[in-house]
Order: C-alpha cells, then sequence, then structure tokens
C-alpha cells in the first residue's frame, strides 16, 4: 500500500509539474511586436535581436525614423484610428510627455524599475521610462584661453564669435536643454540672449558643434557627453565639462501605447530593456546607462561626474512650442 502511495505521488507530482510547465509555456509572449524607434539603425537591430533571444516566440516589426518624424506618423495613424505601434523607444521624454497628456500611454505598474536613478526615470506612474543618459554640458579646445566651469561662462563677453550649439529646432537634446534652461531664473532667457550678444551660431546637430570645437573654428561649444569624450579618445583637442549647475539629459525612453495589439510582448519588452542584460546592451553600445549598477562606458574617464539638472519635463512640454519660436527668432532656423 505503502509502495502505491509513492507512485500515486511520484504521478502526481509529475502532472503538477507537466502543467507548470504547459501554463509557462503558455504565459510566454508570442505573436507580432510593432515597434517603433528613433534608436540608430546599428542599436535598433541589436536590441531587437537581444530581445528577441530572450523571447523567441515573439516577431518584431520596426519602423525606424527620427522622433519628429515618428510622432507626426503616429499622429496621422491616431487620427485614422489606426495606430500602428505596441511600443516606442524614441529620443525624449517631451515626446512622450505630450502623448501621456493626450492619454495614449499604457502604465505598467509591474516594470522593476530598482537601481534606476528616480531623475533619469522620467515617470512616476510609470506610463515611460528612461533607458539610458544622454548628457550636455561644454566643450572647449584645449587651447582655448578660458577654462568653463559654469554655463555662465559663456556668457563672458570674451567669449564673443568662439562659441557653437547645436539648434533645439533639430536636435532633440538641445530641445530639452533650452526647455530646462528657460525655466531656471539664473539662467533663464538671459543665457540665450547673452550667447546671441556673444555671435553664438546655432547649428544643425552636435556633430557640427564637435567639428568646430575640434578644429578650433569655435572652440566653446555645447554638446552630448560621449561625442566630446570619443574625440578626446581618439586623439582630438576636445575637453568636456559638466557645469556646476549640472548637465542636462535625454533618456531615451520606452512606452507602451494603451492601443497596443500585443500587450504581453509589450510588456516583455519593457522588461528586457530595464533588466540587468538590456541596461548591459545598451553600455556596450556606448551609452551611459541608467541603470549605474551595470558599470560606465568605456569613454567616460573614472572619477568623472555628471550631475543632473533637475528637470520639470512636463513644465517643459508646456513651454516647448513657445520656446522654439523664441528661439529661431533669435538665432534662426540654422
Amino acid at each position: 500500500m505503502m509502495l502505491m502511495d509513492r507512485r500515486r505521488f511520484a504521478v502526481a507530482g509529475a502532472s503538477v509539474a507537466a502543467i507548470a510547465a504547459t501554463g509557462a509555456r503558455a504565459q510566454a509572449p508570442s505573436g507580432k511586436l510593432v515597434l517603433y524607434t528613433s534608436q540608430p539603425e546599428k542599436d535598433a537591430n541589436q536590441t531587437v535581436a537581444a530581445y528577441r533571444k530572450a523571447n523567441p516566440g515573439v516577431e518584431v516589426e520596426i519602423f525606424r525614423s527620427g522622433t519628429t518624424e515618428i510622432m507626426a506618423k503616429l499622429a496621422a495613424e491616431f487620427s485614422a484610428g489606426q495606430p500602428r505601434p505596441d511600443v516606442l523607444l524614441i529620443a525624449d521624454s517631451v515626446s512622450m510627455e505630450s502623448l501621456k497628456a493626450g492619454d495614449r500611454l499604457e502604465s505598467y505598474a509591474g516594470a522593476k524599475t530598482d537601481g534606476f536613478d528616480p531623475q533619469s526615470f522620467d515617470s512616476k506612474d510609470k506610463t515611460y521610462f528612461g533607458t539610458k543618459l544622454i548628457t550636455t554640458g561644454i566643450a572647449y579646445n584645449k587651447a582655448a584661453k578660458i577654462v568653463p566651469a559654469s554655463w555662465t561662462d559663456l556668457m563672458k563677453p570674451e567669449l564673443k564669435g568662439q562659441i557653437s550649439m547645436p539648434s533645439p529646432l533639430y536636435s532633440g537634446a538641445a530641445a530639452i536643454t533650452l526647455g530646462v534652461f528657460s525655466q531656471r531664473p539664473d539662467l533663464g532667457w538671459k543665457f540665450f540672449e547673452a550667447l546671441k550678444a556673444n555671435e553664438t551660431v546655432a547649428v544643425r546637430g552636435n556633430g557640427a558643434v564637435l567639428r568646430s570645437v575640434a578644429t578650433g573654428e569655435k572652440p566653446y561649444g555645447i554638446l552630448v557627453d560621449f561625442m566630446a569624450y570619443n574625440a578626446k579618445a581618439q586623439g582630438s583637442p576636445v575637453e568636456f565639462v559638466a557645469p556646476k549647475e549640472g548637465v542636462t539629459a535625454v533618456t531615451e525612453p520606452v512606452c507602451i501605447l494603451k492601443t497596443a495589439s500585443n500587450k504581453p510582448a509589450a510588456r516583455a519588452f519593457i522588461d528586457f530593456i530595464l533588466s540587468e542584460d538590456g541596461q548591459k546592451l545598451a553600455l556596450s553600445q556606448g551609452y551611459l546607462a541608467a541603470r549605474e549598477s551595470v558599470g560606465r562606458p568605456a569613454w567616460l574617464p573614472e572619477g568623472a561626474k555628471l550631475p543632473l539638472m533637475p528637470m520639470d519635463i512636463a513644465a517643459v512640454l508646456k513651454t516647448t512650442d513657445a520656446d522654439k519660436k523664441r528661439f529661431a527668432d533669435m538665432f534662426g532656423a540654422a
């Protein structure tokens, strides 16, 4: 009798295990995930490949373009009542705030965000999540006579004709900087008025700023961190300063749309991006990961600090159109 009981127990245990395994397979995400992203093509392909390795039952369709074009495409789809993406992975949180204000984003309360800097996290209600940090500070040529330590150093008359910056009409990082600065009493529009008086040149992107600083044509520039540090590592006479007031940052946030057709696969995408493996992927792609525990990129010198300015992204959204118009009136369209 005891032998029979043991056999029954073994059979029952095997049945429970089989049911559990079947349940786990049934819960694994499958089907098609539609991703709209502004990541560079190489990064996007690596991200999708890593996600699919962790979720082999999911096929991924990608639309890749700049954030501005993605938002325009999405607006047209909303207007037609046929939004296609399940997930967005785009450059800036102002665009996410715009979607959130229109009640377009799905909150994902189960997302694991332990270990993320609250300032880089973006959304307190878990409707979108910062995935990395791309900060903006001051770059200068080693031959420059003044070593800047503050944003206000760029306002000094002796730097007249020596500064370049990316236009916020084209650069998402520059648009964040404009919106954050315009709200600060210590900088505000007096900062941009001083830059205008100093004959600062607004160019289309960060690459043009880097070339100008590296050649000495304009020995000072407002520039993203990794471009300056990578140029220095390659022998260019470029230095980077995180000003004492702090740096601004874009966080390449990710979100799920309320209209997503495949929410299980979309949640799995968020889980992967925020996981240690997902953050290590961002690090391997040369970015400063939002989860500090995965390490620092090779370009960031040991001991270097990139303190983030406090950023009220909802407030930036409210003024972004007016800020850009005022900037265009002041500096032109580049």
